[in-house]
C-alpha cells in the first residue's frame, strides 16, 4: 500500500482511501509514483479498493485501467491535495466543483447510505469525494494532512490532542527542518556555534511513534 511506504498510521475507515491516493506520489527515498505506470497504479488500485471494500462493507467493482487513464488519476490526486491544503490555509483561490455522481441508498435498518456510482475512474472520484465528505461531517476531515516537508508531502492522519502535528514523522521530516534552521542560524552569526544546539540528524520513519490513533466511521453510511 503506498501509505506503508510512509511509515505513516492508516486514516479511520473509508478516509484511508483519499490517505492512500494522495501517497502514490514519489517521494524522497520511499519510492517512485505508482501513478506513473499503469502496471504500478493497476496494481496499488486492486489492493487499496480491497482494504476500501472491507473497511466500508460495500462491494468495489473490479477497475482495469490502462496507460490513457493514469493522468486522469494523477489529476485526481492533485486535486484533493489542493482540497487538504485548503482546508489548512495554505492554499489561495476557488476550488473547481467536484462533478461526480453519488447514490444515495436506504439500507435495511433505514438508513442512507452514499453510494459510489459511475464507471472506471469516475466511480473511482466518486467514492473519493464521498469519503472526503462523510470525513468532513464526522469531523475527521481536518486531521488528513500533507506533511510541510515540501521534499516530502506525504499524507498523515494527525492523532495529536490539539491537532497540530505538521510532520508526518518528526524523526525524520522534523529534524530536517530544524537541521536547516540551524544552518540558516549558524550562517547569519557568520558561522559561529555559539550556543545554537544542533539538532539530531534525521533517521527512517517508523511505524506506531506517536499517539493511539482516534476513532472514526467504519465506511460510507
Amino acid at each position: 500500500m503506498a501509505s506503508a511506504r510512509h511509515g505513516v498510521r492508516e486514516a479511520p475507515g473509508g478516509l484511508a482511501l483519499v490517505q492512500e491516493l494522495l501517497n502514490t506520489r514519489a517521494t524522497m527515498h520511499y519510492g517512485a509514483d505508482l501513478l506513473l505506470h499503469a502496471d504500478d497504479g493497476q496494481r496499488w488500485l486492486t489492493e487499496a479498493l480491497a482494504t476500501w471494500s472491507r473497511v466500508s462493507g460495500l462491494p468495489a467493482p473490479t477497475l482495469l485501467i490502462s496507460s490513457n487513464d493514469m493522468r486522469s488519476l494523477r489529476r485526481l490526486r492533485t486535486t484533493f491535495e489542493n482540497v487538504i491544503l485548503a482546508a489548512g490555509n495554505r492554499m489561495d483561490g476557488a476550488l473547481p466543483p467536484a462533478d461526480v455522481p453519488v447514490s444515495l441508498v436506504p439500507d435495511a435498518d433505514g438508513w442512507v447510505r452514499m453510494v459510489p456510482t459511475g464507471r472506471g475512474t469516475r466511480w473511482l472520484a466518486s467514492a473519493l469525494w464521498a469519503e472526503a465528505l462523510l470525513a468532513q461531517q464526522a469531523g475527521l476531515w481536518p486531521r488528513l494532512k500533507l506533511c510541510h516537508n515540501v521534499d516530502c508531502r506525504a499524507a498523515f492522519f494527525d492523532t495529536s490532542r490539539n491537532n497540530s502535528g505538521v510532520w508526518h514523522d518528526v524523526s525524520t521530516c522534523g529534524n530536517t527542518a530544524n537541521l536547516r534552521a540551524f544552518r540558516e542560524r549558524k550562517r547569519l552569526l557568520g558561522g559561529s556555534d555559539g550556543q545554537i544546539g544542533r539538532p539530531q540528524l534525521p533517521g527512517p520513519p517508523q511505524l506506531g511513534s506517536g499517539p493511539p490513533p482516534l476513532s472514526g466511521p467504519s465506511g460510507l453510511r
